[in-house]
């Protein structure tokens, strides 16, 4: 079987809100449609990234912000954070998990800066959209075998 994961809904509350601050992030703009019964699609896709996210009008019941989880990857988190910040996004400090296996959900258990030991998978940075949606940044700049 092969299958790749496509796109990820996340519920907006202020879809040109939306699409201005992810475009501004330099988010490839892939669609914008809309349909006279209402319902819109924005569709946006990271930079490098095969899979997108969608939002937009009656495209999802949940909650405006409630996304949680969504993670994106680089090789450069450092270099990666400042890109996010002069384009406008609050991005945290680096950080790790005390753990060491991936992270909590939260801010449970984070140490300030990055993982000691390891180059990959174990350093991360955070942002929100301007609705609340979470989005984790986490570098990885060997990937393990098979992913």
């Amino acid at each position: 079987m092969d299958l790749k994961l496509e796109i990820a809904v996340i519920p907006v509350a202020d879809v040109d809100r939306a699409k201005d601050f992810y475009t501004g992030l330099g988010f490839r703009l892939d669609a914008d449609f809309s349909t006279d019964r209402g319902l819109r699609v924005v569709q946006v896709t990271p930079p490098g990234s095969e899979a997108s996210i969608i939002f937009g009008d009656g495209l999802t019941d949940a909650e405006p912000g409630s996304s949680t989880g969504l993670h994106l990857v680089t090789a450069d988190l450092d270099a990666t954070r400042r890109e996010l910040i002069a384009a406008g996004a609050v991005v945290s400090e680096l950080w790790h998990d005390a753990d060491g296996v991936f992270h909590w959900a939260g801010e449970t258990n984070r140490v300030a800066g990055p993982h000691p030991d390891v180059d990959s998978y174990g350093t991360f940075a955070s942002f929100s959209d301007p609705d609340g949606n979470e989005w984790t940044i986490q570098q990885v700049v060997t990937r393990a075998p098979g992913r």
